[in-house]
């Protein structure tokens, strides 16, 4: 089949990096039988720039609101199911914990570990890109959330 012919649907996610004395912040869900660890992350929506939807999910998926601080980087990745992934990554700050917020779908709880402790459960790291993030982020990998636009809409 001619490249030409071959439909191309990345998925485009974007994810929070949110640390509080040397901890991150990751969650606990259920995903297809199996408990993993992610970032607070998830889909773009239609209409949605990159940094809303960052905060938006941190606040769907861990009741935390925050404030997104600098721009961690752009990540590409395939999974075993030939789906491809396009994470784009934020730092960001916890402002406010709203305990009685109910969370998303499949979502059982939030922890905050340290890098070894992930480090320690990487088996059950949902995907590559979380460890990615975080050490681009302990590397003092960030850039100014100017570099990320949303033009139109």
């Amino acid at each position: 089949m001619p490249k030409s012919d071959i439909q191309f649907n990345p998925d485009i996610t974007v994810a929070c990096v949110i640390v509080r004395e040397g901890r991150f912040l990751l969650v606990e869900e259920d995903v297809h039988g199996r408990r993993v660890l992610n970032q607070p992350a998830g889909h773009l929506e239609p209409d949605e720039g990159l940094v809303e939807a960052a905060q938006r999910e941190a606040l769907e998926e861990t009741g935390w609101r925050v404030r997104p601080t600098s721009f961690i980087g752009s990540y590409l990745w395939r999974a075993g199911t030939g789906k491809t992934y396009i994470r784009f990554a934020f730092a960001a700050d916890a402002l406010e914990h709203d305990p009685r917020r109910p969370l998303d779908a499949g979502i059982v709880g939030c922890v905050w570990l340290s890098p070894a402790e992930m480090r320690a459960q990487s088996a059950r790291l949902r995907s590559p890109l979380v460890l990615a993030a975080v050490d681009d982020y302990l590397g003092g990998q960030r850039a100014s959330l100017d570099l990320v636009r949303h033009v139109g809409g």
